[in-house]
């Protein structure tokens, strides 16, 4: 295919995913479809961290791997200026180095599904803002929780997300019975079975680190994310930001993304709700024709034609 964009599309992924969400065949890879669409597309996979990787923290990534990644992105195209592309935990991260840097070098964000107001994120929310209540009275810092005894394996996090929304686990099997004639429909079930059922680990300190961020501190909220001693303002994100959450999305629901556009310092700022819930927004069936699209649509726009 022939190029249409000097502007490179950089998908930052959310730790603890392996990368099939991106790629899951054919017709639901955002992937093939971005370069269908002319645009030089770049992967970050963190790989599979180990038990010896507990002591990782954020701020591992976010100002040491992150920045490396980008650099070499930016060497290998030839372009100054990346755009981001971040699912869930990739959005934060990308939002913090965005706002460390005043945004040198990115040229525009788009995040899925990252959760900014913890505590507006439906009943789990209250209970998360109750639980750092309680806490806070206790005198207990949950940062200062050795990083090793939050690491979690890649199985723990399978099971943890099939508890967040179990509703929705229950059906996939149920839809799966329902068409188990159709061998097409078997097969995409299948390549989505492989990813939720092939979770990779959190490193102690990075879960540790989001977790009192986004949930307990709720800090997000207010603008602020706490990156190992320094604290960074996203309100020195400046440049072009497009908020995507999912309709049904359990994990950060429509309030919880979107308190997003009113911490950020960008004027060039767009909300959009999709369908689909947490992994749905990536590459669920009715993504192609409304996420993928708008994202196409909006990045073209903001991006160096060649």
């Amino acid at each position: 295919r022939e190029a249409r964009f000097k502007t490179p599309l950089v998908i930052v992924a959310p730790l603890a995913v392996n990368m099939l969400a991106y790629d899951l065949h054919p017709e639901r890879s955002f992937i093939r479809f971005m370069c269908d669409q002319g645009f030089n597309v770049y992967l970050i996979d963190w790989g599979k961290p180990k038990r010896k990787h507990a002591s990782y923290t954020l701020e591992t990534y976010i100002k040491g791997f992150l920045p490396q990644c980008l650099d070499v992105i930016r060497a290998h195209s030839g372009a100054a200026e990346v755009s981001l592309h971040g699912w869930s935990m990739g959005g934060g991260m990308s939002l913090v180095h965005a706002a460390q840097t005043h945004c040198k070098g990115i040229r525009n964000i788009i995040t899925l599904g990252t959760p900014i107001d913890g505590h507006a994120n439906g009943a789990a929310g209250k209970n998360y803002k109750r639980l750092s209540a309680l806490l806070k009275k206790a005198r207990v810092n949950l940062r200062k929780v050795p990083a090793k005894l939050m690491y979690t394996p890649g199985w723990v996090n399978v099971i943890g997300f099939k508890l967040l929304d179990p509703i929705s686990a229950i059906k996939g099997y149920s839809e799966l019975l329902k068409n188990a004639h159709d061998r097409d429909y078997v097969a995409q079930h299948a390549n989505q079975a492989a990813f939720i059922e092939n979770l990779e680990a959190y490193p102690g300190g990075a879960i540790r680190d989001w977790f009192c961020s986004i949930w307990m501190e709720n800090e997000t909220a207010h603008g602020r994310f706490t990156v190992g001693h320094e604290q960074v303002l996203l309100s020195h994100v400046k440049c072009p930001v497009l908020c995507i959450a999912g309709k049904s999305d359990a994990l950060s629901n429509v309030p919880c993304s979107k308190a997003l556009m009113n911490v950020v310092g960008s004027t060039d700022k767009e909300f959009f709700v999709g369908p689909g819930g947490h992994i749905g927004i990536v590459s669920g069936k009715d993504a192609p024709d409304t996420i993928w699209t708008k994202t196409l649509a909006w990045l073209g726009e903001r991006s160096v034609a060649v």
